[in-house]
């Protein structure tokens, strides 16, 4: 089964340190964001990766040459300007669409959810998404009936409110949908969840973080060791 990683974005909220380095290469506890992708992916039966790559794509291209350890097959889709996500999948048909199925994951994602649970899920539809609780950014304060303080919670996870994960499985007539440019979370998906064409799996109690500033690098890199895989 293949799977295609976004890995082409400048990473501007995490300049400089993305000046030279692509931020899929950027290491968190001890090794790339990219890495960490394809090991989690590996251990759920993924052999087969299309990298969308872009900017400082030769750097990514050097990486995965380096890579010995991992019987591993490696395709790249190169843009030479900003796709967008659904641009970027869009590029990529040629190594996707005579794929019964295949799973797609934005670059700056680290998980331990299980990615096969979506194989289950997606019957008719066009594509099924993997969705986690919504943490807050904030400490959230609990009170009794009173009015009185109870406790305080350090950025809870809210147990109601679900998000997009950024991890996905589809079937090759997701490029009936996308756009040549523009991302996937504003185009296609809009489209397909108006016709019902787009099923979920929500997934609790398990690690989900999107790598997006210096602090999540900090918060990711000192959590990573304490993940069960």
């Amino acid at each position: 089964m293949r799977a295609a990683i976004l890995a082409g974005g400048y990473g501007k909220r995490l300049r400089p340190l993305t000046e030279k380095v692509p931020k899929p290469l950027l290491e968190v506890a001890g090794k790339p964001i990219l890495r960490w992708q394809i090991d989690w992916l590996y251990r759920h039966g993924v052999r087969e990766f299309v990298l969308c790559i872009g900017y400082l794509r030769e750097k990514i291209m050097q990486y995965m040459e380096s890579l010995s350890d991992l019987k591993i097959e490696v395709y790249y889709s190169v843009e030479t300007e900003p796709l967008g996500t659904g641009g970027a999948i869009k590029r990529a048909e040629e190594f996707l669409r005579s794929e019964d199925v295949f799973f797609v994951l934005n670059g700056d994602v680290i998980t331990n959810l299980n990615p096969t649970l979506l194989l289950d899920r997606i019957d008719d539809a066009v594509g099924a998404l993997a969705l986690v609780q919504l943490r807050s950014p904030y400490g959230v304060v609990e009170t009794d009936g009173e009015g009185r303080i109870t406790a305080f919670r350090e950025k809870p996870l809210l147990k109601n409110y679900w998000i997009n994960a950024g991890v996905y499985c589809f079937r090759p007539e997701i490029f009936d949908y996308l756009p040549e440019r523009g991302d996937i979370e504003r185009t296609s998906f809009l489209t397909l969840s108006e016709h019902r064409k787009l099923a979920s799996v929500k997934f609790m109690d398990v690690y989900w973080r999107s790598v997006d500033t210096y602090k999540d690098l900090e918060t990711v890199s000192r959590e990573l060791p304490e993940v069960v895989w």
